[in-house]
């Protein structure tokens, strides 16, 4: 049994802290300024997280509760079960806001022309119609099962919607159970010049009894079960010691896989129905979350494309095609502009194409002997792999160190990993026990009897179709300095050896945290002087933690945008104080990482891979790397400036770990919307992309310095 620890007054649970940040993608859902279906999406983006939050993270707390139910979190001073008991209390407002939010949203959209509706809603026509197709389509590929003495209770698949209810004959109860089948459409469409449709789930649950003929059905309803996904040592919540650990894996392979984490049901239950799927699947009753919501809702990013395209346009954010960046010019040579400039590229607002371009010409390039990259999560379909395989096809030396582990994309990463192995690349698959998350390129040219090196780094993956979705920062440098760093840490990938050492890249696991804490230590020795700014995705780091609370406690500002879980609680008193704490949830996913220390021209900027977690400083390779360019470093400084700005999509976190809004005063600030139609040029000057609305005109007048 683990020994109680006192909870730091600075610190927060983790798991409370990831279902605040998905309360504010909620949040979107309600903000009238997003268009109807934009919110619709944000609801389905909300549900999704929620279901891989129970697979992952409350499938994980299982896991531990089998070794040890009293082991202590040592951010909120929880054990395992008291973590268990928070969310689950958590959870359950959840549902009833998504409720109160759908079914307010489901009522503008009929006022626009779409209408999902209950059977019960339908006109006679249309119940015919229905009932027609429930018979001639749905009722020939239905499996309806029945559990007795004779039928044991069958296997339920993860997230899939089925059909349960309590059935009788003769007196004798039995549970029925039909799973939705995968082959039928989720929706069918009524005809009419208006978007009329209902569930498929719906239609099966008006005609159950014509299903089970010959019994009385007492109650029903529909039902989908979350289970736990396989374990992963990756995990933040295996924080543990090597012996915990090897405990773990000891008791993995006894365990019954894929357990149930989640019941979601779409009414109200009996005691008695309750009780009996409790104990079939071993779950307890605040495991049970009622939505009068559909349980899932995947057309909300199909319904724009079944609407007249100036409804559809209406009803949605307004096309936007990333951009070409002024400093570059598409029709002459990219490596010989990176080599003149370093080049920055701001995903989603900045086109991919200078890079793709890049690898597309070091491919053909003479000059080009190798072409070097780590990759982790990669589009469906991509022009990289496309590039890559054209070079070593050309005879370059082409090395990709992939992650096959990339959690959902395994299957992905080894069909990739296969083609360009086919086509003649050197494939490295990384190592036990460490994800290589790392986003850096390195292209090797000779240049008559020296090596030179074009070194791209980003904080996101080269994946094209997240370009368009997250935003993340790309930076292609000629610095010699870098190169041969990058040069070195392949290198090291190569053999394994993970001990390299580096004189300007931050390379986890062996020296990124400890340069991190240096840079920290140096801003704390500057007391009132000394500021950090960090922009990342998670917080979670107990060491990093306690290092900002020793510069907030030594007068040092620490400014923080942090997109999702944040363990670091700020403004409290004699402990953080001097820390301030925003997030933005927006159109775009927030995903860039920064990492700036000191002010003005002795500002040391880096950009990386790694959020602040003991899995990305510890257990992963990352790697982070310095901005020396003043162009560059005035790009990002403006970024960082628009997002501290932010007062529409940004909020600011309190000291209890609760958001409020950022007072918007008279001129309300949205910074994914001024990256959109603003182009911030080489000297961190913004220039007007487009024509703009007069709302438009007003956020970048705001901004531009006269």
């Amino acid at each position: 049994m683990s020994a109680a620890v006192a909870k730091p007054k600075y610190m927060q649970n983790r798991e409370l802290s990831w279902l605040k940040f998905n309360e504010r993608v909620l949040m979107e859902a309600m903000d009238e300024q997003n268009p109807l279906l934009e919110r619709l999406k944000f609801i389905s983006i909300f549900n999704s997280n929620l279901d891989e939050f129970f697979m992952i993270r409350v499938g994980s707390l299982f896991d531990l509760l089998e070794i040890d139910a009293n082991k202590i979190d040592n951010r909120s001073g929880f054990t395992v079960t008291e973590q268990l008991q928070h969310i689950y209390e958590t959870v359950a407002p959840l549902y009833q806001k998504k409720d109160f939010i759908y079914a307010d949203l489901r009522q503008k959209l009929m006022g626009n022309g779409i209408y999902s509706l209950q059977y019960s809603e339908l006109k006679e026509a249309e119940k015919q119609l229905v009932k027609e197709y429930f018979h001639n389509h749905v009722l020939p590929v239905l499996s309806p099962q029945i559990v007795d003495t004779h039928h044991p209770f069958p296997h339920i698949q993860n997230n899939v919607v089925y059909l349960a209810a309590m059935i009788q004959k003769k007196d004798k109860s039995k549970l029925a159970l039909i799973q939705k089948p995968a082959a039928l459409s989720n929706l069918l469409f009524l005809p009419g010049e208006e978007l009329r449709y209902i569930r498929l789930e719906d239609i099966m649950l008006r005609f159950m009894e014509e299903v089970y003929q010959g019994y009385e059905i007492i109650e029903k309803t529909k039902i989908r079960v979350t289970r736990n996904a396989d374990i992963n040592f990756d995990d933040e919540v295996f924080e543990v010691d090597a012996d915990f650990r090897s405990m773990m894996k000891q008791m993995l392979h006894k365990r019954k896989r894929l357990a149930a984490v989640r019941l979601e049901t779409s009414s109200e239950m009996s005691k008695k129905f309750e009780a009996y799927l409790c104990e079939k699947l071993s779950l307890q009753p605040s495991q049970i979350f009622m939505t009068k919501s559909p349980l899932e809702l995947s057309e909300a990013f199909s319904l724009g494309s079944k609407l007249p395209k100036e409804k559809g346009q209406e009803l949605s954010f307004s096309e936007f095609a990333p951009r070409i960046p002024s400093e570059v010019n598409m029709k002459e040579s990219i490596i010989k502009q990176v080599e003149a400039n370093d080049i920055l590229l701001s995903y989603p607002f900045e086109s991919m194409k200078p890079f793709l371009q890049l690898i597309k010409e070091a491919a053909y390039d003479p000059s080009v002997v190798s072409i070097k990259i780590t990759i982790y999560r990669l589009a469906s379909k991509t022009k990289l792999v496309e590039y890559l395989c054209a070079a070593a096809e050309n005879g370059k030396d082409v090395t990709v160190l992939i992650e096959l582990r990339a959690r959902f994309d395994e299957q992905n990463n080894i069909d990739w990993s296969e083609t360009l192995e086919e086509a003649g690349c050197n494939i490295v698959y990384g190592f036990d026990g460490y994800k290589v998350h790392s986003k850096i390129c390195l292209i090797t040219k000779k240049d008559k009897n020296d090596f030179k090196y074009i070194t791209q780094i980003g904080t996101g993956n080269y994946n094209e179709k997240t370009a368009k979705l997250y935003t993340d920062i790309s930076l292609m440098t000629y610095c010699q300095e870098i190169g041969r760093d990058a040069n070195e840490f392949f290198r090291n990938m190569c053999i394994g050896n993970l001990e390299g050492h580096y004189h300007h890249l931050l390379v986890a696991p062996n020296s990124f945290k400890s340069r991190l804490m240096e840079m920290i230590d140096a801003e704390i020795e500057k007391g009132e002087d000394g500021y950090i700014f960090l922009k990342i995705n998670s917080m979670t780091d107990v060491d990093l933690i306690e290092k900002l609370r020793e510069a907030s406690c030594a007068g040092v500002t620490v400014r923080m945008i942090i997109r999702g879980i944040c363990c670091i609680l700020p403004d409290v008193k004699g402990e953080t104080e001097h820390v301030k704490i925003t997030n933005i949830v927006g159109r775009y996913l927030e995903h860039s990482r920064i990492y700036a220390f000191g002010k003005g021209d002795n500002c040391k900027i880096y950009l990386g891979s790694a959020d602040f977690m003991t899995r990305n400083t510890e257990r992963r390779v990352e790697v982070g790397c310095p901005v020396y360019a003043p162009h560059i470093q005035k790009k990002i400084f403006k970024i960082m400036e628009l997002c501290g700005q932010d007062n529409v999509k940004s909020r600011r976190m309190l000291f209890n770990g609760e958001y409020i809004q950022v007072s918007q005063g008279e001129d309300p600030v949205n910074a994914q919307e001024v990256l959109m139609h603003t182009d911030i040029g080489e000297k961190g000057e913004q220039k007007v992309a487009i024509e703009k609305t007069t709302v438009m005109d007003k956020i970048i007048k705001f901004f531009i310095k006269e």
